[in-house]
């Protein structure tokens, strides 16, 4: 199996692993509280946001965030919301297959094909809403997500 290919089954890997068994506003809000706490154990100065299509339910901006992060997770979370799979796997499966995205011409601007927001899957609902980090690396900002997702899911099991 190829890197990238080892990459791709990973990704996907996490994405069936990272599911809710529901997800409300006050699950948004514990969900970034603890991304928060994550982070700022670590030092990382990050912008989090959990969104639906036309609904911010968290937002957090650390310090050490630049300005244009809002707007970087923003990209980022389009990408989750329209693909439904984490912006790190529609990334590696386009750079797999040798596509650059906005060369295809539905992925403009306004969206990031980079690691940093992976979806909130909701058993027996599917894709409800993305949850992005932005502020470090493409890799450290899925690496950042997925670890707070990991963190509410084994809270959830132990209610």
């Amino acid at each position: 199996m190829s890197a990238a290919a080892s990459q791709i089954a990973l990704l996907e890997q996490q994405e069936r692993e990272l599911v809710l068994p529901r997800f409300t506003p006050e699950d948004a809000w514990e969900l970034g509280a603890a991304a928060v706490d994550i982070a700022r154990a670590a030092g990382h100065g990050v912008v989090l946001d959990i969104r639906r299509p036309q609904l911010v339910l968290f937002r957090a901006v650390l310090p050490g965030a630049a300005p244009d992060q809002a707007s970087w997770a923003e990209r980022k979370a389009n990408v989750v919301l329209r693909m439904e799979a984490s912006s790190a796997l529609v990334d590696a499966r386009l750079t797999g297959a040798g596509v650059e995205p906005r060369a295809m011409g539905w992925l403009d601007e306004s969206y990031a094909v980079t690691g940093g927001s992976v979806p909130i899957r909701v058993a027996g609902a599917g894709v409800v809403a993305a949850f992005t980090a932005s502020g470090l690396s493409s890799q450290e900002d899925h690496d950042l997500v997925v670890a707070a997702l990991r963190a509410h899911l084994d809270a959830a099991g132990s209610r």
